[in-house]
């Protein structure tokens, strides 16, 4: 069984008290950063070790390209997709056809070493949010749709889920949620009009969502992802969306509104939330943890699909798998190399 609970690990193994929190059952997730990776061959062992102690645990990572790729020494480094977004401008057939291949050698790289899932892909606009910039595809939903329709076919052919990120937009705000205090003051017709369509019209392809920890005040007076209006008023009913809703981190500073850890995370699941992420804070993620002990476990078979198709193979320090991924990655490469 799958818990509401995503947290991390300090280091590039497990520790006992690690195996012990994997053990409890409400937690569901792992989610691995920077400071956890050595090479493929180790996350692989890492990965492997934490299905052997809980082998219907959800193991996540944000790879998106760019600035934002967890997985670095060893593996391919994607270019943000701004760059994609930039070169549809004048040649949209093949930034199409790049988009759909970054989006597949990332997640065949993610699955050969035992993730499930990455955090991807952003489909806020690239407007004015500094913590957002190039890591949306574009500044416009007409080019953000098929570029980032694309990259998730291509995570799809690899075996990976998509989550789409941060509903209902986070490009149009200037402040960092993670922090500061986001706060949008538009009105509900205009981010509907403007940052929310790039979310509606792949809903199709969409396995999973990311509420932004944004306040749309002139909307509802809670971050979205704590905003019963936004989630299950817009999202489960307007929208009809079935899939997974992740909490963004919930130790972020503008998830600070709701309380303490365990009042964070209770707040994100009443609101609809599937799944709470409690990172980089070991104390907190146990105080959330103990704050959802006697709720009931979320929705498995929403969950449930969120599980990647990991293949079984050996990995080696440096990631070299078939001729396939060799083409795909000096497409990438030389497309980094023009610009």
């Amino acid at each position: 069984m799958i818990g509401a609970l995503m947290l991390d690990i300090a280091g590039t193994e497990l520790t006992q008290e690690d195996i012990e929190l994997l053990q409890a059952p409400q937690v569901g997730g792992m989610i691995l950063f920077a400071r956890n990776i050595e090479s493929p061959q180790q996350v692989r062992a890492l990965t492997d070790h934490m299905r052997q102690v809980r082998p219907d645990i959800l193991i996540a990572v944000d790879q998106e390209g760019g600035r934002v790729q967890r997985l670095r020494q060893g593996f391919t480094l994607l270019p943000a997709m701004g760059r994609l977004g930039e070169h549809y401008l004048h040649s949209p057939q093949q930034a199409i056809e790049l988009a759909e291949q970054c989006g597949w050698l990332m997640a065949t790289e993610v699955l050969a070493v035992g993730i499930d899932f990455s955090f991807a892909p952003v489909l806020d606009l690239n407007d004015i949010s500094d913590v957002i910039g190039d890591r949306g595809f574009a500044k416009n939903m007409q080019d953000i749709m098929p570029l980032a329709g694309a990259f998730m076919q291509g995570m799809k052919k690899a075996g990976m889920a998509t989550t789409g990120k941060h509903f209902p937009g986070h490009g149009s705000v200037k402040a960092d949620s993670h922090v500061a205090a986001a706060i949008d003051s538009r009105r509900y017709q205009e981010i509907y009009d403007k940052d929310m369509q790039s979310f509606i019209q792949l809903m199709p392809q969409l396995d999973a969502l990311m509420p932004a920890h944004v306040i749309y005040d002139q909307v509802d007076p809670n971050p979205a992802g704590f905003s019963p209006f936004w989630l299950q008023n817009v999202l489960r009913q307007q929208l009809r969306f079935d899939g997974v809703l992740f909490s963004d981190d919930l130790s972020m500073q503008a998830a600070c509104v709701a309380g303490g850890a365990d009042a964070r995370i209770q707040a994100a699941l009443s609101a609809g939330c599937d799944m709470g992420l409690v990172c980089n804070d070991r104390a907190a993620a146990c105080t959330a943890l103990d704050g959802i002990q006697n709720l009931a476990l979320p929705n498995q078979q929403r969950l449930e699909r969120m599980r990647g198709k990991i293949p079984e193979i050996q990995i080696g320090t440096t990631l070299t798998l078939d001729e396939n991924w060799q083409n795909v990655r000096k497409v990438i490469e030389d497309f980094k190399n023009s610009f």
